[in-house]
């Protein structure tokens, strides 16, 4: 008699639990000049690419998140997928169109620098041989039955892209996850899949970890780590162990302005982490402009991109990702191998540095002088760095004053070198004032997130792009409101949606007696809207989302002088 599949199951656990138990070499201490060096190719990369790929996509809704069903350690929630269709996609599951090679050289052509696959999500399904589940792409019962990891670390070795595996310690599929009697096992599970993933596919160097705010001792995330290392020891690992590890990960938003520890924002190039059937895609300007503020706030950018239930990417992403890699092609030596400053990002743009060059990111065209605060450094020369245009240059102790060629600037990205007497990493970072009216003034809003006083309306007057005024989840009506002290001109407005897409239709109203009137209409805002209109003369003006697909929340909102 064949022995079942859960007493094999149970077997390859306690194989698992016996060899974690087995000696491993003890990790070196590392200095700080080596944990630079181990770190360095990480840091001069700026660019990659994370992919969302599983059964899930045949649904076209969110991987591990739509799966309906119990959450142990997670609370319940509905969904849009049962349990029981969700776990059995992958018999429908046959993504002939998969091919790895052409995933990496989509990477490659856009500029990026290594690729991070998710090997597991929260819903349980591997997209690798694993040898303690059943729940895999090789399941007899799959259609296509092949190893979606090990092809892709083949195609980027081969290709010599740097590789990397999310993995998600939580496994809503798992009959021991958070079981008050069987954690354990679980715990011997993940110990088990972290193993093989660092034993049969060759170099790795990135794990990529999600462990959703659990603590390390939730998912033993010491002992994950010491396995990791062990077996891979210049490896990179994140930040959600429940241990600080290399990296931070902020996620959907661009990190704060941070230097004294590594940051990478991953973002997706639609709404969704997963593919969905017309997504919304993020403009050319929207992808740049985040690219550009992750390198300038001294981050990185892990860009996602969720393939079709056929394996194939989207086109219309490809076309996005190349039209990326063009951009980079030209301007690339002021992302790669740059660190962020010394002007702070911003709604102007932002700054990147490298040996004695700053390169100034301007995203706003201006048909008056440029101010800045003043360097210590002296300007030997300013010019464009796409085609070495000279740039008329002023340098005070107060202020540092570029003056641009009226044809020189560009519709996305206007890219300034500034070739100094000394070394720009001496030059402390500081922020620009962006000298809107509404900076520093008092604000209220109808909705702050759970009352937070990170998210209050003020968040979004303080000249910090890296803080923000959010709404509650669900909302989708709200309005933040700024009092300018006394009656005031007013003929600009600059927003800057911290989550770009949310805002379908707003009016700009200002306070007239007791009424409100509208100066400005419009409908989408995203991270970069510019717009001027005909002046007014209030005291408070309101920004009034009239509708938003979720809860609005904005990095700045701005205004200016009329003419300015």
């Amino acid at each position: 008699m064949k022995p079942s599949s859960s007493a094999i199951l149970v077997a390859v656990l306690a194989v698992a639990a016996c060899l974690h138990t087995a000696a491993l070499p003890a990790a070196s201490p590392e200095s700080p000049a080596e944990r630079d060096a181990r770190l360095a190719w990480w840091r001069d990369a700026r660019f990659g690419l994370f992919i969302h790929w599983g059964p899930v996509s045949l649904k076209g809704t969110e991987i591990g998140w739509s799966r309906g069903g119990d959450r142990r350690g997670y609370g319940s929630r509905g969904s849009e997928v049962p349990a029981d269709v969700y776990d059995n996609l992958f018999k429908q599951f046959n993504p002939t169109g998969f091919n790895a090679r052409e995933w990496v050289a989509l990477a490659q052509a856009a500029g990026m620098k290594y690729l991070v696959f998710t090997s597991r999500h929260h819903d349980g399904f591997s997209m690798f041989d694993t040898a303690v589940s059943d729940h895999k792409i090789t399941n007899p019962s799959s259609p296509f039955r092949r190893d979606v990891v090990k092809e892709l670390a083949d195609a980027c070795h081969e290709a010599g892209l740097r590789f990397g595996l999310y993995y998600s310690q939580p496994d809503w599929h798992h009959p021991d996850a958070f079981t008050p009697d069987r954690h354990n096992r679980y715990l011997d599970y993940l110990r088990a899949q972290v193993r093989e993933l660092c034993s049969n596919y060759g170099r790795l160097d990135i794990f990529w970890f999600d462990g959703l705010g659990k603590s390390a001792a939730d998912y033993d995330g010491q002992g994950l780590v010491h396995i990791i290392r062990s077996l891979q020891p210049a490896i990179l690992v994140n930040n959600r162990t429940g241990l600080p590890e290399d990296f931070d990960t902020p996620e959907q938003q661009v990190g704060k302005f941070q230097i004294d520890r590594p940051w990478e924002s991953c973002i997706t190039i639609c709404h969704q982490w997963a593919w969905k059937p017309n997504d919304r895609l993020k403009s050319l300007e929207e992808c740049l402009h985040t690219l550009v503020r992750c390198a300038g706030g001294d981050g990185n950018l892990l860009f996602n991109v969720g393939p079709m239930p056929d394996g194939r990417i989207e086109p219309r992403q490809v076309d996005r990702l190349r039209e990326m890699g063009a951009w980079l092609a030209r301007h690339g030596s002021s992302i790669y191998g740059t660190r962020g400053g010394p002007f702070k990002p911003g709604a102007w743009g932002a700054s990147t540095r490298r040996g004695n060059t700053v390169f100034l990111h301007l995203f706003q065209p201006s048909d008056r002088p440029l101010d800045f605060p003043p360097l210590k450094h002296r300007v030997k020369a300013a010019t464009l760095l796409h085609h070495g245009t000279a740039v008329g240059v002023q340098q005070t102790p107060e202020r540092l004053t570029l003056d641009l060629p009226p044809a020189s600037w560009q519709t996305i990205d206007t890219v300034v070198t500034l070739d100094l007497d000394g070394p720009a990493s001496e030059l402390p970072p500081v922020s620009l004032a962006s000298a809107s009216l509404a900076a520093g003034k008092p604000a209220r809003a109808s909705n702050v997130h759970q009352g937070q006083r990170e998210y209050a309306a003020s968040r979004a007057m303080d000249d910090d792009d890296t803080t923000r005024w959010a709404t509650d989840g669900g909302t989708h009506a709200a309005w933040i409101e700024v009092d300018l002290g006394k009656p005031t001109a007013v003929g600009r407005l600059k927003v800057d949606e911290a989550f770009s897409g949310r805002v379908r239709r707003f009016e700009l109203q200002y306070l007239e007696g007791e009424t409100w009137k509208a100066c400005l209409t419009g409908t989408t805002l995203g991270n970069a809207y510019n717009k001027s209109f005909p002046p007014v003369t209030a005291r408070v003006f309101r920004l009034n989302i009239l509708e938003a697909t979720e809860g609005p929340t904005l990095n700045e909102l701005q205004l200016f002088p009329p003419g300015r």
